[in-house]
């Protein structure tokens, strides 16, 4: 394998709405989907899809949701041999989406709180390039595989999402956050390049359909993105990394990585769902 994703993998309850409530307030929505979904899962899937060498290091539950999430990825040939099947339930994640496509989340870890760090220590680092962790799973875990990794000489990628503060990001090459986060980690701050001062070798913030910035020594880069009609935005950052995953394995620089990176993200977001929205592949890629 040349990517490693760490994360989390979720069966995606979806309900779309005509409008959010409000506190104390119940709205009438749609029949529930049912779908694959997880930060680490959906990024793990996006990557196989452009043809990625995979493998997904997490775990799920001894129930349906478990087998959903297994098949999915294996249909998007992700090697799930590092899969943990935890006595807690599958993790969930109860969705809404409204009719812009913008979507509000809320995650039950379930079995994904139960990764721990002798996961880590199992894995096999022979021939792997990237590691790429996202934060729906334990902390102490994801800061301990990225040292790992980075002792190996493995590029690393943390996608800081759900956003909390690490004990350290100079682990991590390439630090992916929207612009809500990176406004988080900098207490308000509109300046991306702030972010290398908090620790990582360079940084990417995705700006919706805006496109995203790519921040390093050499400065700050704006990556566009094309115009399209957006269905539904769920999983389209976890597109976006797993594409950028993907580039930077063949030996792209981070700039032109996050150009492929827009594009996934940019068709997935004209499709409904996660991981059922991801391109098996892309033009000019």
């Amino acid at each position: 394998m040349e990517i490693v994703v760490l994360g989390s993998a979720n069966a995606d309850l979806v309900v779309r709405v005509e409008r959010r409530p409000g506190a104390g307030e119940t709205v009438l929505g749609s029949d529930t989907a049912v779908l694959p979904g997880g930060k680490g899962a959906n990024t793990a899937v996006a990557a196989g899809r452009l043809g990625g060498r995979v493998a997904f290091a997490g775990a799920v539950g001894p129930d349906s949701y478990g087998t959903l999430l297994l098949d999915s990825m294996r249909s998007a040939g992700v090697d799930v041999s590092l899969v943990r099947r935890d006595e807690r339930g599958t993790g969930l994640a109860f969705i809404t989406v409204t009719p812009d496509g913008e979507n509000a989340i809320v995650v039950s870890q379930g079995a994904n709180a139960g990764l721990t760090m002798s996961d880590v220590d199992g894995l096999a680092w022979d021939g792997v390039k990237v590691l790429v962790a996202s934060l729906e799973v334990p902390i102490p875990v994801v800061e301990h595989a990225l040292a790992v990794a980075a002792g190996r000489g493995v590029r690393t990628v943390l996608n800081l999402s759900p956003a909390a503060r690490l004990s350290t990001l100079s682990t991590v090459d390439v630090l992916v956050v929207n612009e809500h986060e990176a406004a988080w980690l900098l207490d308000g701050s509109g300046d991306p390049r702030r972010l290398l001062d908090l620790g990582p070798r360079s940084a990417v913030v995705t700006l919706g359909a805006k496109g995203a910035v790519v921040v390093s020594e050499d400065g700050t880069h704006e990556v566009p993105a094309p115009k399209v009609e957006v269905v539904d935005t769920t999983g389209a950052g976890d597109a976006f990394t797993g594409a950028l995953a993907v580039g930077l394995a063949t030996g792209a620089g981070l700039e032109t990585a996050a150009r492929l990176a827009v594009r996934v993200a940019s068709i997935s977001v004209t499709r409904a769902g996660a991981q059922p929205s991801y391109p098996a592949g892309v033009d000019g890629s």
